[in-house]
């Protein structure tokens, strides 16, 4: 079910994803997680900080042009399903509609770290890793 979400180029329903990362949270035993790609909707967000009671301590917003996103989804050669033309084109739309208003909410907070995710990953991690202090574990 979630892989045919997920081709549609839509979101995922936020109970089965709250669910997931539940369970994935309770499971690892640690007190500090970086959940990748959540929440990706209002309600999203809304749902999780109520039932998990957690609010983040910040969002990380890599910043870049669809034109330098859809380049290195079709280059990346994953074999994935949804790395094709018109799902990507219908995941940035959804992206622009339902998560950016997220971003928005926690940049009106003052939770949003934005990184410049233009230049190559291993200068991203170089330069906004040393400005983020983070660890070598977090890629």
């Amino acid at each position: 079910m979630i892989d045919t979400i997920i081709k549609e180029g839509k979101i995922v329903p936020s109970e089965i994803t709250i669910k997931l990362l539940q369970e994935a949270i309770i499971k690892g035993g640690n007190d500090k997680y970086i959940i990748d790609g959540f929440p990706r909707n209002e309600e999203n967000r809304a749902v999780f900080e109520s039932v998990i009671n957690i609010s983040p301590e910040f969002v990380l917003f890599f910043d870049c042009s669809e034109e330098e996103m859809e380049r290195r989804l079709l280059g990346r050669n994953q074999g994935r399903s949804d790395d094709n033309i018109e799902t990507i084109r219908k995941r940035f739309k959804v992206f622009v509609e339902s998560s950016l208003p997220v971003i928005e909410y926690y940049e009106s907070k003052g939770m949003v770290k934005k990184i410049d995710a233009t230049k190559p990953a291993p200068e991203v991690f170089e330069d906004d890793g040393k400005r983020m202090k983070f660890t070598n574990g977090i890629t």
